[in-house]
């Protein structure tokens, strides 16, 4: 329950009490079996990480995510709420119903309502699952930019981007693949 819920819960006590109130057993709970967390602004008791093995009672099957299904929530984590149709003009490339809905069955994404555009079409976003599932607070604690490239993940991207844009090093030698426009120009002769 957010920190709102409970004060009108306990009787309409003082926001700031109960936050403070919240802290200290946050902090009192703290390095115990179980701890007093707070993720997408509610609180909740969950298991300490460290003595969760000890309590599962049933082996949790590990489900891999597609390219494509880490790319739309990727997406929708950073942009929500989000259309489908935003959703494919950022990835570039169309996303089945398939792909949210295993989403939306992991509980990770939700409907979110509706866009006041024409056709409204619908729009997504996290769920408190999404957070909790992934260790995080709130959204402000997904990795920036920086971070991505400190961890090496954009530098494929760039690389790519570099070499689409014509920006890439000038000593390239023969050898070396053709560049992206290159080869759609090759694919595009083929087709005709």
């Amino acid at each position: 329950m957010s920190a709102e819920q409970l004060a009108s819960h306990l009787g309409d006590l003082d926001k700031a009490d109960m936050r403070a109130g919240l802290e200290t057993l946050q902090s009192h709970y703290q390095g115990r079996g179980v701890e007093l967390v707070q993720r997408g602004g509610r609180w909740h008791f969950e298991t300490a990480p460290d003595m969760a093995h000890l309590l599962r009672r049933e082996k949790e099957q590990v489900r891999r995510l597609s390219r494509a299904a880490t790319e739309v929530l990727a997406i929708i984590a950073y942009h929500e709420p989000v259309s489908r149709a935003e959703i494919e003009s950022i990835r570039g490339v169309q996303t089945s119903s398939g792909t949210l809905d295993v989403l939306m069955e992991a509980g990770w994404i939700r409907l979110a309502g509706r866009r006041e555009v024409p056709g409204r079409p619908v729009i997504y976003a996290t769920t408190p699952e999404f957070l909790d599932h992934f260790g995080l607070a709130s959204r402000r604690d997904l990795p920036g930019i920086d971070e991505l490239r400190a961890a090496g993940l954009l530098d494929p991207v760039d690389e790519a981007f570099d070499e689409a844009m014509g920006t890439g090093s000038e000593d390239s030698d023969a050898d070396e693949e053709p560049e992206v426009g290159a080869m759609r120009t090759e694919v595009d002769e083929a087709a005709d």
